[in-house]
């Protein structure tokens, strides 16, 4: 029986670009946040800073050969690459993918994330609040544009290392709700993929909790109901998944994040609350509590592939409004990673699927990249979950 396929999401922000020159300084990328992040509360740890593979440029083919050969040995399947598209004619972000298409290498499997959101430049309150304001605003044009964005991004799925799953390109939507004609998009693509010689196209949508933007508007209580309704919050998953997967979808990529803070006991919540709002810090969870909120019995299902997230402080970006899950490590880690791997591990070989979260977020603490503190440890963990699997 063949192991699960680890797919890391893998963040293409670390090189400059002519928009991040314009909007946050020049030669901006991942790595400024990275570096100015400071501890905000006693025992905690920041900044991070990276291990053998340093403050990297994703324009050096060398960098992207050498991240493949590190998940390579490690276990990992392939990369999920963010992909920012905001209409024709209108992406950020995307050369170290069209390098990797453009030059065959790294060998190693690949997919896209379609990450369908406006950008934002927020401001952050001490209160987990912020003000923002638009840079890039996220559009659906219609059938045309959408007919164009499958021809863009044809030559990708017809790449011999473009992931499959049941023999057709995989292809994640990121916020299928904020999505207004998502299932005539997923039929229309379904018949642009047979006109071009392909099976289809696997549909998966992103279900899971927006980090920020609950915190970033003021709502009343029913405006917020309202907004967790339409918003892809996972609160029920079986309930919602259905309403998702009526869209057209095929698999939902389940991200238990949000319930971390919203399962805490009362009082923990209080206490987190009031203490952020007396002593202006971040919210704060210890990661020992937070894995027992992100596996369940869905993790099983075939239309079902788990989310699993190895660390989380997304200081860096938003300072105090940040979350932070303290005091993560290899050995946790492994535990709940090996818990996930058991439960997809009875499935059908195509549908053994993990989301791991992610390769390389630095600006959200999200890594599995060496750093100086734990080196190769977090991949050993990985390597470690998917070896000892029976």
């Amino acid at each position: 029986m063949s192991k699960p396929r680890i797919i890391a999401f893998y963040l293409p922000q670390y090189h400059p670009t002519p928009h991040n020159d314009e909007w946050w300084g020049k030669g901006f990328t991942e790595w400024t946040n990275v570096a100015k992040a400071k501890p905000l509360f006693r025992g905690h740890e920041q900044p991070h800073i990276p291990g053998e593979l340093g403050f990297y440029d994703l324009r050096l083919p060398e960098v992207r050969e050498a991240q493949a050969e590190l998940a390579k040995e490690y276990g990992i399947y392939g990369f999920c690459y963010y992909y920012y598209r905001f209409e024709k004619g209108k992406n950020e972000l995307e050369l170290p993918l069209n390098e990797v298409l453009k030059s065959g290498k790294p060998d190693f499997p690949f997919m896209i994330c379609w990450a369908n959101e406006s950008w934002h430049k927020k401001f952050w309150n001490y209160d987990g609040t912020c003000e923002k304001q638009i840079l890039a605003e996220q559009k659906y044009k219609g059938t045309q544009d959408y007919i164009d964005f499958f021809y863009e991004v044809l030559p990708l799925f017809k790449d011999k290392r473009y992931i499959t799953i049941a023999g057709k390109p995989a292809f994640m939507v990121y916020k299928p709700n904020d999505f207004p004609d998502v299932s005539e998009f997923i039929v229309l693509w379904n018949n642009l993929a047979k006109e071009n010689g392909l099976a289809g196209i696997h549909f998966i949508a992103s279900a899971t909790a927006d980090y920020g933007l609950v915190k970033c508007n003021q709502f009343e209580k029913h405006q917020l109901k309202d907004f967790i309704k339409n918003n892809t919050v996972i609160l029920d998953v079986q309930k919602d998944k259905e309403i998702i997967m009526n869209y057209g979808f095929d698999a939902i990529a389940l991200n238990r994040f949000i319930l971390v803070s919203r399962k805490q006991p009362f009082i923990k919540r209080a206490l987190s609350k009031l203490h952020r709002l007396l002593f202006k810090s971040p919210a704060v969870f210890q990661y020992e509590d937070a894995v027992k909120f992100l596996v369940g019995g869905e993790d099983a299902d075939d239309d079902v592939y788990p989310v699993v997230i190895p660390n989380w402080d997304h200081t860096p970006r938003s300072k105090y409004g940040g979350i932070v899950w303290h005091n993560s490590t290899p050995d946790i880690y492994n535990q709940y990673l090996t818990q996930v791997l058991k439960r997809v591990y009875s499935k059908n070989n195509e549908k053994q699927i993990v989301f791991l979260k992610a390769w390389n977020e630095w600006g959200e603490g999200n890594y599995i990249e060496p750093d100086l503190k734990w080196g190769r440890k977090y991949l050993e963990a990985t390597k470690n979950a998917l070896e000892n699997l029976i």
